[in-house]
């Protein structure tokens, strides 16, 4: 098929350019060049349980799951994740394009922790990711390419099958300081079964299929569903953060919660392709923010929706009809106080920050990322 001149699989019109949230004591990466990035502007050990003390020490709470947000978090809470594995850790990543991330894995290997790398192949995978995949096979690390009929966007780190980092993100390195991004680092040991779950299936070859249903975790394929029904369930706000807008589905949604009153506010960089999306969500009585496509501006490649400040979902899935129908991707809903916190202020300031908005519903009386939970 072909999308915006350009010919593509169905399974993508994702954009990579990417970095994503990290603690004060994890780290992660991201990776370049993909559809999107053609247009975008360059720019120690302890026991078994030393991830999640990393982690509160890094975000100063004592819940999970945790939020780390990019770019101010910074890369080194993951890093330190991936260096605090003992027995395991698996990876899934859409791009990985950080020396640093790689030179841990290689090292975690050379201590003995079994490590697996799982990194997309379909579209560019194969030629972004090629780097890293031959320095860690030479490395002796387990990398291998996922299967090739429909693109793995997902971003998720598990360390000893007890923690994974759900990320918005890649380790694409030249992006870590740019790029808003989040993610999730959780110890709910149902959502931890689930993502090695799904893992061991990806690992063997198998093209991806819808994950395994209930609890907190979101898949793709098949996770437009839930993904508007969060968007359903707001009663007062919803605030959301995309790199694209290209799924119906979602912007029915959207536009159906202002024509209800709620006040719905949508943050983006801008881009072309979404002009006329962006349109229609602004006469059904959006609230749309955009920030500039240029070097010196923040880039939104977060995927988030906050709804009433009680409610909210961090993951890989763009809304397109290619991530959410077809793509491997991974992202969780979850009402933590821990993580709502954060991320409400946040969007507040993501929404304050913006240089180009569209004139804010009438009933706006309070920053949505402010406002009270619903009842």
């Amino acid at each position: 098929m072909t999308i915006g001149g350009c010919p593509v699989k169905r399974s993508d019109r994702v954009r990579s350019l990417i970095v994503w949230g990290a603690v004060t004591g994890l780290a992660a990466g991201c990776v370049s060049s993909s559809p999107d990035s053609a247009h975008r502007p360059a720019r120690s050990t302890a026991g078994s349980g030393a991830a999640p003390a990393a982690i509160l020490g890094a975000t100063g709470t004592g819940a999970f799951p945790s939020l780390m947000v990019e770019p101010q978090d910074g890369m080194t809470p993951i890093y330190n994740l991936m260096s605090s594995a003992r027995r395991s850790l698996d990876m899934t990543m859409y791009e990985l394009a950080d020396s640093t991330a790689q030179q841990i894995l290689i090292a975690d290997h050379q201590r003995g922790v079994r490590v697996r790398v799982l990194l997309d192949k379909d579209y560019h995978g194969g030629s972004v990711n090629q780097t890293a995949y031959s320095a860690l096979s030479s490395g002796g690390v387990q990398v291998a390419w996922a299967n090739g009929s429909e693109i793995f966007h997902q971003k998720t780190i598990t360390v000893d099958d007890t923690v994974s980092a759900i990320m918005t993100g890649n380790l694409t390195s030249r992006y870590y300081s740019t790029t808003r991004d989040f993610a999730v680092v959780d110890t709910e040991a149902s959502d931890v079964t689930g993502i090695e779950s799904v893992f061991a299936t990806d690992w063997s070859g198998a093209a991806p299929s819808p994950g395994p249903g209930g609890g907190d975790l979101v898949w793709s394929p098949g996770s437009e569903p839930e993904l508007v029904s969060l968007i359903d369930s707001a009663h007062r706000s919803l605030v959301t953060e995309n790199e694209e807008m290209d799924s119906s589905g979602i912007e029915n949604a959207l536009e159906s919660d202002a024509r209800r009153g709620v006040q719905v506010t949508v943050i983006m960089t801008s881009n072309s392709e979404w002009d006329s999306a962006l349109s229609s969500l602004e006469a059904a009585g959006v609230h749309v923010v955009q920030y500039p496509d240029a070097s010196s501006a923040l880039y939104i490649h977060a995927k988030v929706i906050d709804a009433d400040g009680s409610r909210a979902f961090i993951g890989s899935e763009n809304y397109s009809t290619a991530s959410l129908d077809y793509n491997r991707e991974l992202g969780l809903i979850t009402s933590s106080s821990a993580v709502l916190g954060r991320l409400d202020t946040t969007l507040a300031g993501d929404i304050t920050g913006a240089q180009t908005s569209s004139t804010p519903p009438a009933s706006s009386g309070t920053s949505p990322a402010s406002a009270s939970p619903s009842p």
